[in-house]
């Protein structure tokens, strides 16, 4: 997508899917795991006319947040026939842009600058685990959660892509007339880590191979107080003093 939006070749709105990714890749290069036939992989090209380049990294969380939204009308749909696992927990956002189960991630979302014709534009990358199962992931060696354990059902790929790109274009659009605010309140809504500890890590180089020394890292561990109305983390160290925090990866 950066190649063909560097060359002119697309344009703001296209949408690009894979059945299968043979470099699936999120934060830091860290590899994302992408079996074929089973999940959605996309990227998308939003333009960032009407949004200041300052408010473009809040792109991502209003995406997570409205993605997150419909796994959980997807969850409680499930739940209210008998069919969802409840014992995974429930589908919340990790700051910044983290979709999880309980504690488990399903879905990420990595967001890049990019240029259509010298327009500056984001190029969004979204992977959900859907309707994989746990031996498609067995030689990482943990568990891995997907929307199919959370639901205990199949889940239709397409119908899925249309919600998601259909309500992310409202959103969008809505993030251009009102800014963040409103998906901060959803966020408080659905929260589940307000008040308990985490860890910040600051300067995060950590790839697939030094991922647990955190060589390149610097940790912060403490409680997390809020989320602030410019999508900022509220966070209190042990040390005793509260940072405002705007960029950075949370372990929880």
């Amino acid at each position: 997508m950066k190649s063909l939006a560097a060359a002119g070749e697309i344009t703001p709105g296209t949408l690009i899917v894979a059945d299968r990714q043979t470099a699936g890749r999120g934060r830091h290069e860290r590899t994302w795991d992408s079996p074929a036939g089973q999940n959605l992989y996309f990227n998308i090209l939003i333009p960032l006319n009407g949004i200041p380049l300052a408010s473009a990294p809040q792109i991502t969380q209003v995406a997570a947040l409205t993605f997150a939204e419909i796994f959980k009308s997807l969850q409680d749909d499930a739940n209210a026939k008998g069919l969802g696992n409840k014992s995974l927990g429930k589908v919340s956002v990790k700051w910044p842009n983290d979709i999880l189960c309980g504690k488990h991630k399903f879905c990420g979302i990595l967001a890049e600058m990019t240029y259509v014709k010298g327009t500056p534009a984001i190029s969004m990358g979204v992977g959900i685990n859907v309707n994989s199962s746990p031996l498609d992931y067995a030689h990482l060696g943990r568990a891995v959660t997907t929307l199919k354990d959370i639901c205990s059902q199949n889940i239709n790929r397409e119908k899925l892509l249309q919600m998601l790109i259909g309500n992310l274009e409202r959103a969008l659009g809505q993030f251009r007339a009102f800014g963040i605010r409103p998906w901060v309140t959803a966020w408080k809504r659905m929260d589940q880590f307000i008040g308990a500890r985490g860890t910040i890590v600051v300067n995060n180089h950590c790839t697939d191979q030094n991922r647990d020394s955190g060589e390149g890292a610097l940790k912060k561990a403490g409680v997390i107080l809020d989320m602030q109305d410019d999508g900022s983390l509220l966070f209190k160290c042990d040390d005793g003093t509260v940072e405002t925090v705007y960029s950075a990866d949370l372990e929880i």
